[in-house]
């Protein structure tokens, strides 16, 4: 399921919406441990997990290079909100019956043309968080991620034409 996208009186937000069949504690963990983390955002990892911690972003290119991310906003098992670019994305878990549902919100201040391939980008992620979260590995697909990068195009593209 693609995400949407809304003009806000801040600039943007992009919701994805997930549910997934697993107790909350698990989808928890595989957003905050980070043997799990990192196995569907490789990048990240997290710091000090508090309102006001920090999580790490590492290049992952041979250079060891890193950058602090300031944690914006947390509670326990609830949300995650941290600085993304210019904007920042939250994570909010709610339990349902047998199940959990996960929203992220990415903010974005102001549209470009990365945008789309930031988008493409979470929602790679999010097949990825599934399959952790079933007990399987996956390596990160880029034909799949060309194909959502095209259809987030679609999606960003009137946004970017009417503000001109």
């Amino acid at each position: 399921m693609l995400a949407t996208l809304e003009k806000t009186e801040n600039g943007y937000t992009a919701t994805f919406n997930r549910r997934w069949g697993n107790t909350l504690e698990k989808v928890w963990n595989t957003l905050t441990k980070n043997d799990k983390l990192q196995q569907w955002m490789p990048n990240l990892e997290v710091a000090d997990l508090r309102k006001n911690g920090r999580m790490k972003f590492n290049m992952n290119d041979g250079t060891g290079k890193a950058f602090d991310i300031s944690i914006l906003d947390y509670k326990e098992t609830s949300y995650l909100q941290f600085e993304w670019g210019e904007g920042s994305v939250r994570f909010e878990l709610e339990p349902a019956e047998d199940e959990c549902i996960l929203v992220l919100k990415e903010y974005i201040p102001a549209l470009n043309n990365h945008i789309p391939k930031d988008l493409a980008g979470w929602h790679i992620c999010l097949d990825m968080f599934h399959e952790v979260l079933e007990g399987r590995k996956m390596d990160f697909p880029k034909e799949s991620w060309e194909e959502q990068y095209e259809e987030y195009k679609k999606i960003v593209n009137p946004f970017l034409n009417s503000d001109k």
